[in-house]
């Protein structure tokens, strides 16, 4: 009969590997976009000087009497857009409203005249590269930014992967450290490599600060 150790041992091991491989993707993925804004130079990657971009106009409705973020989105609904709302300056005139709205991928800037009953909208189209640059800081929230809140559900089940992610890694930490302590024999090399990741951590924390 197998001991508490051992079974302990055992689903360890699973939810190490189990875990590794859900998010063995979006590991890659922010991976392979952090390289891409550390390195805005690269060629290959460039997306925003080969963006799309297109204007028009369509008739609207002016939307029912409310708080601008009910009005944006009935404007939304009109012209079939979708994606996070961003407001891009205070509102000083109840006939018009102006913001943006964005997604991985595509931009839209509309200005909505009430008056004229006509919308203004400006699109833009990202290739590839743009999708997955943003996809990095697409958050729909900003530090400092009150006026800014997430209000597209899709905003908030990405924000959500990426917290099941950093909670995921923690939990992967945790579970390489157990397994490297119970293996008696790799105690001491393990020992040094933790303390030289550690080092190379603060110095990268702590000792740049110090030193600028």
């Amino acid at each position: 009969m197998r001991s508490a150790t051992d079974i302990f041992d055992l689903w360890n091991r699973r939810l190490h590997y189990y875990l590794g491989l859900y998010f063995l993707f979006f590991l890659w993925l922010f991976a392979f976009t952090g390289l891409l804004l550390n390195h805005p130079g690269w060629a290959f990657a460039e997306f925003w000087p080969n963006r799309r971009q297109s204007s028009f106009a369509r008739p609207i409705q002016p939307p029912p009497a409310g708080g601008d973020l009910a009005q944006a989105r009935d404007l939304m609904r009109q012209l079939g857009v979708a994606g996070e709302i961003e407001w891009t300056a205070a509102r000083h005139d109840a006939t018009a409203l102006s913001f943006r709205v964005s997604k991985p991928g595509q931009m839209f800037e509309i200005r909505a005249d009430f008056g004229a009953r006509r919308a203004a909208v400006q699109r833009i189209d990202l290739n590839t590269w743009g999708v997955v640059h943003i996809l990095h800081t697409f958050t729909g929230v900003r530090v400092n930014d009150a006026l800014n809140q997430r209000d597209w559900i899709l905003t908030t089940v990405w924000a959500l992967a990426m917290d099941a992610l950093a909670l995921g890694m923690v939990l992967m930490v945790v579970s390489s450290f157990y397994m490297w302590f119970r293996l008696k024999a790799k105690r001491r090399l393990g020992a040094a490599v933790l303390a030289a990741g550690f080092a190379a951590c603060g110095l990268f924390v702590a000792g740049l600060s110090l030193l600028g």
